[in-house]
């Protein structure tokens, strides 16, 4: 009989992983639709909504226009991750993302917690960002035709309201896209994102005509402690490259257009968001963006004289957000069906319809689900739960690099994480030194959660994991007849 700890390090063979999933044949049970432009799409998307639009009025206080550099930073600890991120997907290009590396690498039972971390980012967070939606929702309808939603209808129980309709909404839109396929859901993914882009690239060009080199005056009036500070805080704007790694079996050529897309993906989000946050400190003073809301529409309102740019901006805003939820709940259907592919949560998860491919009831089950925290439960703290949950998601991935360089040096590798082992060090490093400056409170929120998941282990995924059952069968057969 295995014992506890047996059961808890065995780990799932790469070459089994691919040949379960077609990486090499092409045979996966998912459609593979997604060339290289829809994997960026889906990096790009599910890391560029909200944060722009909105977090310098809370970054540049705490750094001034020094605040670039604080976008430079965490671009850079992003950064390590992501080329992590792309050495892995090149060589096992699954849906676990970092439950399938983890499961690989690390073993059993931190691929479970990796899974319910991935729980946090994924789902938690599709949420949120449902709720913000229905804000700018609002927003957009009083400037373009003078009428919001009631109270009642836009905001949770405890918020004053009844429930939040728009928030339901626009997750049954996602459900829908998803149900009709993954070609679909990417195609409408990839115009969003064009939209988006382009949204702030009218910002660059409209915000620089207002550049004015003495708001650069002081540059960093806070020293190094608040570039650091803004750091932290900005670093969560990042978050979402790993939204390509979770499409691995839906991807076309798959050991090559995943670590492209990350790092395309990695790219364009770092200088749109440098750019932006250049014009934006240039083009208003530090003092200016204290408490302001929706800012970016604000600076091009002084810099036009008009209130057309504010509309144009929340209507990006509703874009943005729009596809994160939609790549948010992507990402937790394609997880949990490679978990419940392995037997750690039951096998509804993996069930795909013929005709589509896709994952239907799984995508129903994630959807109702989300649906029902947008709807009806104030979820601001559990939104901050998202960002521990990632981070740890992150800083597996790192040591998983590691892991499998040294176990499988051989391994088919189409992308190379650049200066090895520093730079998935450097990750790790980066990832804890954020987590160090994370609340007290959320660290003790995450422990229970982390305790959680291994009474599921305990009570559910170890005798259902696959690998388990394929030990048994083996046992079985060798066992003398009497």
């Amino acid at each position: 009989m295995a014992s506890f700890t047996e059961h808890a390090l065995r780990r799932k063979p790469v070459g089994e992983m691919n040949a379960e999933t077609g990486a090499d044949t092409g045979n996966s049970e998912l459609k593979r639709t997604m060339g290289l432009w829809s994997l960026s799409a889906i990096g790009i998307g599910g890391t560029i909504g909200t944060g722009i639009f909105f977090i310098l009025s809370e970054a540049v206080p705490l750094a001034g226009p020094a605040v670039i550099w604080s976008f430079v930073l965490a671009a850079i600890v992003a950064g390590l991750t992501a080329v992590c991120y792309a050495e892995l997907a090149g060589a096992v290009p699954v849906s676990g993302s970092s439950y399938s590396y983890a499961y690989t690498t690390l073993g059993e039972l931190v691929a479970v917690i990796v899974g319910a971390c991935l729980l946090l980012e994924w789902g938690v967070a599709g949420a949120a960002t449902a709720v913000g939606w229905s804000q700018y929702v609002n927003q957009f309808l009083g400037n373009v035709f003078g009428f919001q939603l009631p109270e009642a209808l836009s905001n949770a129980p405890e918020e004053g309201g009844i429930c939040n309709v728009p928030a339901i909404l626009l997750i049954l839109m996602c459900a829908i896209l998803l149900i009709r396929g993954v070609s679909e859901s990417a195609k409408t993914n990839a115009v969003m994102v064009a939209i988006k882009l382009a949204v702030l690239g009218m910002f660059i060009a409209i915000g620089v005509q207002g550049f004015d080199s003495a708001n650069l005056t002081p540059f960093n009036p806070t020293g190094v402690g608040g570039v650091v500070t803004a750091t932290g805080l900005i670093f969560f704007t990042f978050v979402g490259l790993d939204g390509v790694a979770a499409a691995g079996e839906e991807a076309k050529n798959p050991h090559r257009n995943l670590p492209l897309a990350i790092m395309i993906s990695l790219i364009t989000v770092t200088v749109m968001y440098v750019v932006v946050a250049l014009v934006a400190v240039a083009a208003q003073p530090t003092s200016g963006f204290e408490g302001q809301e929706a800012g970016l529409s604000q600076i091009l309102q002084d810099v036009t004289g008009s209130s057309w740019p504010g509309t144009v901006i929340a209507a990006g805003a509703i874009i943005s957000i729009f596809s994160v939820t939609l790549v948010s709940i992507y990402g937790q259907t394609r997880i949990l069906f490679a978990m419940s592919r392995d037997g750690m949560i039951p096998p509804v998860f993996h069930r795909v319809n013929p005709r589509t491919l896709t994952p239907i009831p799984n995508t129903i089950i994630v959807a109702t689900v989300i649906a029902i925290l947008a709807g009806f439960i104030p979820i601001n703290f559990l939104a901050e739960m998202t960002s521990i949950g990632t981070l740890m998601a992150f800083i597996t991935v790192s040591i998983g690099v590691i892991v499998l360089r040294v176990r499988q040096p051989n391994l088919k590798r189409t992308f190379k994480v650049p200066l090895y082992p520093v730079t998935p060090i450097l990750s790790v490093l980066g990832a804890l030194w954020i987590i160090y400056n994370l609340r007290v409170v959320t660290l003790y929120v995450f422990v229970i959660w982390v305790a959680v998941a291994i009474l599921w282990y305990l009570v559910y995924a170890r005798s259902h994991s696959h690998l388990g059952r394929h030990e048994r069968v083996g046992l079985e057969a060798e066992e003398p007849k009497p």
